[in-house]
């Protein structure tokens, strides 16, 4: 079970992430921010949508593997006892049947 700590990256995704808000902001809000600012941001996204976001994943995972496992019975079931139903009757005739 995961505890309640908020979502950590890595460190390499953290640097991506922060020169991401950077460029966001600079790019559509016309406005200059620095690594604090921008890190702030981060850890405030994470705290706050993270959990929502990490909640529908695993919702949508769960989804995933219901669906693909519904049908486990039919995709991997395997008769039991199948050689005598594949294996070709001997067929008997009429002059077999006389007694002894």
């Amino acid at each position: 079970m995961r505890s309640n700590t908020s979502i950590r990256l890595s460190d390499d995704s953290r640097k991506r992430a922060i020169a991401s808000i950077r460029r966001y902001v600079t790019e559509n809000l016309e406005e200059q921010i620095g690594d604090l600012k921008a890190t702030l941001l981060l850890d405030y996204v994470l705290a706050e949508l993270g959990p929502s976001i990490y909640n529908q994943a695993i919702a949508d995972a769960r989804a995933f593997f219901m669906e693909r496992s519904s049908d486990l019975d039919a995709v991997c079931y395997h008769a039991e006892f199948p050689f005598w139903s594949k294996a070709p009757r001997a067929v008997q005739s009429d002059d077999t049947d006389a007694t002894a």
